[in-house]
């Protein structure tokens, strides 16, 4: 059998909604029971946003407390990644969440451009949330959406900004940013390698119908795979994903393909240097 696999779900997002797929959760008591079906099925890792009650998206510390406590009773030990990114929220309140201390939060290192908007992370802020992640001991996830974000990590940790080996998620198929593209996609492994180490994690998570197909470069390749409603809300052209799990199971499939165990989370924990006790 091949190394382990952590699976991360990405349950929410900011974007997709009830009337694009009912099984979107949007309240906290609707995320908290996707996700423990989904960690059920094998995900080890939770990707969070938090929604307010008409699904605009909302960057509320309170929302996002009461989302961590009822995952960390209701999915013991999973990884709970909050996200700051920009569709969430503006400037220092993408970050306000940090301070409650999550296992692990996203991280976009440069700007790029988005389907109807420019994803903008000057370096300013880009510098304050690491150094807030560097505060509350959370380890970031570099959301590589262009090569550069992959260098710029190895700059950032090279001054201590990132003081783990970065671990580095290649984002690809958002409209106008990097498609998903094979060549492109073993590039990236050889430039983490390179900068990082040839033992260095990473993951890699595709955009719509793109999830499934990055789903087996990842693994396929050694490495990690994100799944989950925030990124698709189909399971085929033809038909909706019922829940975060239904997705997470096609990644565990894949993942038994390619005769790689999926990692439980105290093998996730320990893949990623992250303390056991959650």
């Amino acid at each position: 059998m091949g190394k382990p696999c952590i699976i991360c779900v990405a349950i929410t997002g900011s974007l997709p909604t009830k009337a694009a797929n009912p099984a979107v959760p949007i309240t906290v008591s609707e995320q908290v029971e996707s996700t423990h079906a989904a960690f059920e099925a094998g995900a080890s890792i939770c990707h969070a946003h938090v929604r307010n009650a008409d699904e605009t998206p909302s960057s509320d510390p309170e929302k996002f407390a009461a989302l961590k406590e009822g995952l960390e009773t209701h999915c013991p030990g999973m990884i709970i990644q909050f996200s700051t990114g920009g569709r969430s929220g503006a400037g220092l309140e993408r970050g306000g969440m940090l301070s409650l201390k999550p296992d692990m939060a996203s991280l976009s290192v440069g700007s790029n451009n988005f389907p109807t908007r420019v994803y903008e992370n000057p370096p300013d802020l880009v510098n304050w949330l690491a150094s807030e992640m560097v505060v509350n001991g959370v380890k970031p996830e570099i959301e590589a959406f262009d090569l550069s974000h992959i260098l710029t990590a190895a700059e950032m940790h090279a001054k201590g900004q990132i003081t783990d080996t970065p671990y580095v998620q290649f984002v690809m198929g958002v409209k106008n940013a990097m498609p998903a593209d094979r060549e492109v996609f073993d590039f990236y492994i050889k430039t983490v390698k390179r900068l990082f180490g040839e033992d260095a994690a990473w993951c890699a998570a595709g955009i719509g119908p793109n999830q499934v197909v990055l789903n087996e470069w990842a693994i396929s390749s050694g490495g990690h795979a994100r799944t989950g409603l925030e990124d698709n809300v189909r399971l085929t052209k033809e038909r909706l994903a019922a829940s975060n799990a239904e997705l997470v199971a096609r990644a565990v499939g894949i993942a038994e393909k390619y005769e790689r165990p999926v990692a439980t989370w105290q093998q996730a924990r320990e893949i990623l240097g992250l303390r056991l006790g959650g």
